[in-house]
Protein backbone atom coordinates (compact mmCIF):
# COMPACT_ATOMS: atom_id res chain seq x y z
CA UNK A 1 0.00 0.00 0.00
CA UNK A 2 1.20 3.52 -0.78
CA UNK A 3 1.53 5.54 2.41
CA UNK A 4 0.70 9.18 1.66
CA UNK A 5 -0.82 10.63 4.82
CA UNK A 6 -0.65 9.58 8.48
CA UNK A 7 -2.06 10.82 11.77
CA UNK A 8 0.34 10.98 14.71
CA UNK A 9 -0.82 11.24 18.32
CA UNK A 10 1.79 12.62 20.70
CA UNK A 11 2.37 14.82 23.74
CA UNK A 12 3.15 18.44 24.54
CA UNK A 13 5.10 17.75 27.73
CA UNK A 14 8.41 19.59 27.96
CA UNK A 15 9.40 17.75 31.15
CA UNK A 16 9.47 14.13 29.94
CA UNK A 17 12.70 12.28 29.17
CA UNK A 18 14.51 13.83 26.19
CA UNK A 19 14.54 10.42 24.48
CA UNK A 20 10.81 10.80 23.81
CA UNK A 21 11.44 14.12 22.04
CA UNK A 22 14.28 12.53 20.07
CA UNK A 23 12.01 9.68 18.95
CA UNK A 24 9.38 12.20 17.83
CA UNK A 25 11.96 14.10 15.79
CA UNK A 26 13.23 10.87 14.22
CA UNK A 27 9.68 9.95 13.21
CA UNK A 28 9.12 13.41 11.72
CA UNK A 29 12.29 13.10 9.63
CA UNK A 30 11.37 9.57 8.51
CA UNK A 31 7.92 10.67 7.35
CA UNK A 32 9.24 13.71 5.48
CA UNK A 33 12.03 11.76 3.78
CA UNK A 34 9.42 9.30 2.51
CA UNK A 35 7.08 12.07 1.30
CA UNK A 36 4.37 11.18 3.83
CA UNK A 37 2.12 14.05 4.92
CA UNK A 38 1.92 14.36 8.70
CA UNK A 39 -1.36 15.24 10.42
CA UNK A 40 -1.03 15.92 14.13
CA UNK A 41 -2.49 18.00 16.96
CA UNK A 42 -0.90 21.31 15.92
CA UNK A 43 1.15 22.04 19.05
CA UNK A 44 4.56 23.70 19.12
CA UNK A 45 6.19 22.18 22.21
CA UNK A 46 7.15 18.78 23.58
CA UNK A 47 7.02 15.78 21.28
CA UNK A 48 4.51 17.67 19.13
CA UNK A 49 7.00 20.45 18.44
CA UNK A 50 9.93 18.09 17.86
CA UNK A 51 7.87 15.95 15.47
CA UNK A 52 6.67 18.91 13.41
CA UNK A 53 9.96 20.81 13.41
CA UNK A 54 11.95 17.79 12.24
CA UNK A 55 9.47 17.02 9.45
CA UNK A 56 9.45 20.64 8.30
CA UNK A 57 13.26 20.83 8.37
CA UNK A 58 13.33 17.88 5.94
CA UNK A 59 10.87 19.63 3.62
CA UNK A 60 7.85 17.60 4.74
CA UNK A 61 4.21 18.64 4.66
CA UNK A 62 2.79 19.08 8.16
CA UNK A 63 -0.88 19.75 8.92
CA UNK A 64 -1.87 20.71 12.45
CA UNK A 65 -5.42 20.46 13.78
CA UNK A 66 -6.05 22.70 16.77
CA UNK A 67 -9.20 23.51 18.74
CA UNK A 68 -10.09 27.20 18.90
CA UNK A 69 -9.48 27.49 22.66
CA UNK A 70 -5.92 26.17 22.22
CA UNK A 71 -5.35 28.60 19.36
CA UNK A 72 -6.56 31.45 21.57
CA UNK A 73 -4.08 30.34 24.24
CA UNK A 74 -1.36 30.55 21.55
CA UNK A 75 -0.52 26.84 21.80
CA UNK A 76 -0.42 26.38 18.03
CA UNK A 77 2.69 25.92 15.93
CA UNK A 78 3.08 28.97 13.70
CA UNK A 79 5.34 27.46 11.04
CA UNK A 80 3.25 24.58 9.71
CA UNK A 81 2.32 23.87 6.12
CA UNK A 82 -1.29 24.23 7.25
CA UNK A 83 -2.96 24.88 10.61
CA UNK A 84 -6.66 24.01 10.76
CA UNK A 85 -8.68 25.59 13.57
CA UNK A 86 -11.68 23.55 14.72
CA UNK A 87 -14.43 24.08 17.28
CA UNK A 88 -13.50 21.46 19.87
CA UNK A 89 -11.55 18.31 20.71
CA UNK A 90 -14.19 16.04 19.17
CA UNK A 91 -13.94 17.78 15.80
CA UNK A 92 -10.14 17.74 16.07
CA UNK A 93 -10.05 13.96 16.50
CA UNK A 94 -12.43 13.37 13.60
CA UNK A 95 -10.44 15.63 11.29
CA UNK A 96 -7.09 14.14 12.28
CA UNK A 97 -8.11 10.57 11.43
CA UNK A 98 -10.11 11.41 8.30
CA UNK A 99 -8.51 10.26 5.05
CA UNK A 100 -5.27 8.99 6.59
CA UNK A 101 -3.54 5.77 5.63
CA UNK A 102 -2.47 4.99 9.20
CA UNK A 103 -2.48 6.13 12.81
CA UNK A 104 0.76 6.31 14.80
CA UNK A 105 0.91 6.77 18.57
CA UNK A 106 4.04 8.14 20.20
CA UNK A 107 4.21 8.07 24.01
CA UNK A 108 2.07 10.66 25.79
CA UNK A 109 -0.37 11.41 28.56
CA UNK A 110 -4.11 11.03 28.93
CA UNK A 111 -4.89 13.01 25.77
CA UNK A 112 -2.66 10.83 23.61
CA UNK A 113 -4.02 7.66 25.20
CA UNK A 114 -7.61 8.83 24.75
CA UNK A 115 -6.99 9.48 21.04
CA UNK A 116 -5.30 6.10 20.65
CA UNK A 117 -8.08 4.18 22.37
CA UNK A 118 -10.69 5.99 20.30
CA UNK A 119 -8.87 4.96 17.11
CA UNK A 120 -8.76 1.34 18.31
CA UNK A 121 -12.48 1.53 19.15
CA UNK A 122 -13.31 3.00 15.73
CA UNK A 123 -11.33 0.22 14.08
CA UNK A 124 -13.16 -2.42 16.10
CA UNK A 125 -16.49 -0.90 14.99
CA UNK A 126 -15.48 -0.68 11.33
CA UNK A 127 -15.38 3.13 11.27
CA UNK A 128 -11.63 3.20 10.55
CA UNK A 129 -9.75 0.42 8.79
CA UNK A 130 -6.11 1.47 8.60
CA UNK A 131 -3.07 0.34 10.57
CA UNK A 132 -2.45 1.57 14.12
CA UNK A 133 1.22 1.58 15.15
CA UNK A 134 2.44 2.18 18.70
CA UNK A 135 6.02 3.45 19.07
CA UNK A 136 7.34 1.78 22.21
CA UNK A 137 10.07 4.28 23.17
CA UNK A 138 11.64 3.30 26.51
CA UNK A 139 9.04 0.52 26.81
CA UNK A 140 6.22 3.06 27.13
CA UNK A 141 3.47 0.95 25.53
CA UNK A 142 4.53 -2.45 26.90
CA UNK A 143 2.06 -2.31 29.80
CA UNK A 144 -0.63 -0.82 27.57
CA UNK A 145 -0.43 -3.78 25.21
CA UNK A 146 -0.47 -6.13 28.23
CA UNK A 147 -3.67 -4.37 29.33
CA UNK A 148 -5.24 -4.88 25.90
CA UNK A 149 -4.16 -8.52 25.98
CA UNK A 150 -5.93 -8.82 29.33
CA UNK A 151 -9.11 -7.48 27.72
CA UNK A 152 -8.83 -10.29 25.16
CA UNK A 153 -8.05 -12.94 27.76
CA UNK A 154 -11.06 -11.87 29.84
CA UNK A 155 -13.29 -12.02 26.73
CA UNK A 156 -14.08 -8.33 26.49
CA UNK A 157 -12.44 -8.43 23.07
CA UNK A 158 -12.09 -11.14 20.43
CA UNK A 159 -8.78 -12.93 19.77
CA UNK A 160 -8.80 -11.37 16.29
CA UNK A 161 -8.79 -7.87 17.80
CA UNK A 162 -5.07 -8.10 18.61
CA UNK A 163 -4.55 -7.63 14.85
CA UNK A 164 -5.82 -4.06 15.19
CA UNK A 165 -2.50 -2.64 16.37
CA UNK A 166 1.21 -3.29 16.09
CA UNK A 167 4.11 -2.34 18.33
CA UNK A 168 7.51 -1.11 17.13
CA UNK A 169 10.56 -0.19 19.17
CA UNK A 170 12.05 2.45 16.85
CA UNK A 171 10.46 5.30 14.87
CA UNK A 172 12.33 4.09 11.79
CA UNK A 173 10.30 0.85 11.93
CA UNK A 174 6.91 2.60 11.65
CA UNK A 175 6.55 2.72 7.87
CA UNK A 176 7.49 -0.95 7.56
CA UNK A 177 4.89 -1.85 10.19
CA UNK A 178 2.25 0.12 8.30
CA UNK A 179 3.15 -1.57 5.02
CA UNK A 180 2.98 -5.06 6.56
CA UNK A 181 -0.17 -4.54 8.67
CA UNK A 182 -2.96 -7.04 8.25
CA UNK A 183 -5.92 -5.77 6.22
CA UNK A 184 -8.90 -4.78 8.34
CA UNK A 185 -12.03 -4.94 6.19
CA UNK A 186 -15.27 -3.22 7.13
CA UNK A 187 -16.84 -6.67 7.64
CA UNK A 188 -14.72 -7.18 10.75
CA UNK A 189 -17.36 -5.26 12.64
CA UNK A 190 -19.27 -8.56 12.56
CA UNK A 191 -17.23 -9.73 15.55
CA UNK A 192 -17.04 -6.32 17.30
CA UNK A 193 -19.51 -7.60 19.91
CA UNK A 194 -18.81 -10.89 21.66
Amino acid sequence: MAIKRVCVYCASSRQCDAEYHDAAARLGRELARNKVTLVYGGGSVGSMGHLADAALAEGGRVIGVLPRFMYDLEWGHQGLSELLIVNDLHERKQMMIAEVDAVIALPGGCGTLEELFEAITWKRLGLYGGPIVLVNTLGFYTKGVEFLESCIERRFMDERHREMWSLVEQPEDVLGAIASASPWPHENRDFAAL
